[in-house]
């Protein structure tokens, strides 16, 4: 019962971004990570990457609001590392055998899948962003990134009022969005 409300307190504390939980997770959890990758072909920092990239998956489910752990944070982790550390193997065409499991792992597929897509958006918002041209590419910069009001921006982007800044970005904005989605199409073979 003890150990079950200090995992619930640890959980909360990740989710605001506490420094104490999130090195009381680290601490409990790295080492039997770092054993996973180390005896399956890895290094010390491919666990450091693993180990960082199943935390940032904790993080976002926790902060999802919606998020049940049903087993152990150490659980948890230790499947969701091995997952991700399977994949890496395969993508490095190293694969090794199954990993043995020194205690039961939990199905971790869905959240793996929603995390990776998230980030192959990111990437491709990134892509999107880059081949934008200026000055597009600092204006939306400057108004989504460096939050700055759109008086500002007419000042430092030489337009004559905050209304025309205003058009601007609205103008970037459907760019970004074309070249995003001609990037996703083409990502996802659609296109």
């Amino acid at each position: 019962m003890k150990q079950e409300i200090n995992e619930r307190e640890l959980l909360q504390g990740l989710a605001v971004n506490d420094k104490k939980a999130v090195e009381s997770i680290y601490k409990e959890n790295y080492n039997m990570v770092q054993s996973l990758i180390i005896n399956n072909n890895g290094s010390a920092d491919d666990a450091k990457d693993i180990f960082q990239e199943a935390m940032i998956v904790l993080y976002e489910k926790v902060r999802s609001g919606s998020f049940e752990l049903n087993c152990l944070i150490k659980t948890y982790l230790y499947s969701v590392c091995k997952r991700l550390w399977l994949k890496r193997l395969q993508h490095m065409s190293r694969y090794a055998p199954p990993i043995e499991d020194p205690e039961s792992t939990v199905s971790v597929d869905d959240e793996l899948e929603e995390h990776e897509k998230r980030d192959a958006e990111f990437e491709m918002m990134n892509k999107a962003i880059s081949s934008l041209g200026e000055p597009c590419k600092s204006l939306l910069e400057a108004y989504y990134l460096q939050k700055q009001n759109m008086q500002v921006i007419a000042a430092s982007f030489g337009y004559t009022n905050s209304d025309n800044a205003k058009n601007q970005k609205y103008k970037c904005l459907m760019r970004l969005k074309k070249i995003f989605f001609a990037h996703y199409k083409n990502e996802n073979g659609n296109g």
